[in-house]
């Protein structure tokens, strides 16, 4: 059993330490909004934040963040970031499938956590490893900036 804090609650996971967070996210505690989508860390569908960070939790292993704050999708519009972000995202319509959008968004408030007026350079470092099939970067960049925007 892993005792974790998800989405500011205690939490108990009963995987295989080795677990990758994503599948105790997932299956364990039902918090479904995290994406699985390549397996090896490289298109950011999986991003949740761990301790403010955002991380890969398809190649983070569950014992790695027992004892740190792991935030979701499910629980991101409960700081004024992410909800500048999720109305910037509706407003600029920036979802087209959806299937990357929280790890999107996951990394978006990551970097205005950090950064509130992000250069494009900024964005684009932030978000490179955040694949969209759809490719609606331009969207999200400008969604970025509109959450910059509500946020100064």
């Amino acid at each position: 059993m892993i005792q974790l804090t998800v989405n500011g609650k205690p939490r108990k996971a009963d995987v295989d330490p080795d677990t990758p967070l994503l599948w105790a996210l997932r299956d364990s505690l039902l918090l479904t909004g995290t994406k699985y989508s390549c397996g090896s860390g490289l298109c950011g569908a999986c991003t949740v934040h761990v301790d403010g960070q955002p991380v890969r939790s398809c190649i983070t292993p569950v014992s790695a963040v027992a004892g740190k704050k792991v935030t979701t999708i499910e629980a991101v519009d409960g700081s004024r970031v992410g909800k500048a972000v999720q109305e910037a995202w509706r407003k600029l319509d920036v979802v087209q499938c959806g299937y990357c959008q929280s790890g999107q968004i996951m990394s978006a408030v990551g970097l205005l956590s950090k950064n509130r007026r992000p250069s494009d350079a900024d964005i684009d470092a932030a978000m490179a490893g955040n694949l969209c099939r759809c490719a609606t970067y331009v969207r999200i960049r400008a969604a970025i900036h509109e959450a910059a925007k509500a946020l100064a």
